[in-house]
């Protein structure tokens, strides 16, 4: 039950999280979202093989971090202006730190958090959190760096944009193995997530019976 919970809200947060990009990219401008077909919930519009599907599973299998994995094309230069862009970056994360404090009032303020649900919507809770504070990484291809992008000098965004991938690699490769930085991040994420009303307890619970395999 925890794994379907999770899977299938995981899915649904996937959706939110690129239809948000794409619906503040048409407010600012970018109407070709539309006719991309972003501004629905059709998780096969923002599916990715690797992006989408077999990272995200690596990185919840591997440390519990949640990892958006979608993608929307956004073209930028139909904004209209810098402000336009970082909102459309924001927008994402934003709309996972929405549906974490959302899970995590109704996890306090209910009993739902003592349920056969409970797990797995606390660890789904969670993931948000941790999708929020990864998310805004202010390093490519991160949304925090998408956000601070337009203030760049040009040469600046064109050889950064060279090394995406090379960073991201790098993000992660540090956030696992140097002890300091990994601890510092989960202390963060789960001081927000106690701030979101969060049971951590039954979110490592639900984490437990994700993994029911082990």
């Amino acid at each position: 039950m925890t794994f379907i919970v999770v899977l299938i809200g995981w899915v649904f947060s996937l959706c939110l999280h690129e239809f948000s990009h794409a619906f503040v990219a048409y407010q600012g401008g970018d109407y070709t979202v539309k006719d991309k077909g972003y501004l629905t919930f059709n998780p096969l519009k923002y599916t990715h093989p690797v992006y989408s599907l077999l990272l995200p599973v690596l990185f919840l299998v591997a440390g519990g971090i949640g990892l958006p994995g979608g993608a929307v094309y956004i073209e930028r230069w139909r904004l209209r202006g810098p402000r336009w862009e970082t909102a459309v970056s924001l927008a994402g994360p934003f709309s996972n730190a929405l549906l974490a404090l959302v899970l995590g009032l109704t996890l306090r303020f209910t009993s739902l958090a003592d349920t056969v649900f409970g797990p797995g919507l606390a660890f789904l809770a969670l993931l948000q959190v941790s999708a929020v504070v990864l998310n805004l990484l202010p390093v490519p291809p991160f949304d925090g760096f998408g956000a601070l992008e337009p203030y760049l000098p040009m040469e600046w965004r064109v050889k950064l944009a060279e090394t995406r991938g090379a960073l991201s690699i790098i993000v992660f490769i540090v956030l696992w193995y140097v002890p300091f930085i990994n601890r510092g991040f989960w202390l963060l994420v789960g001081l927000l997530a106690r701030l979101s009303g969060i049971p951590l307890d039954t979110a490592m619970l639900g984490y437990d019976q994700f993994l029911f395999w082990q």
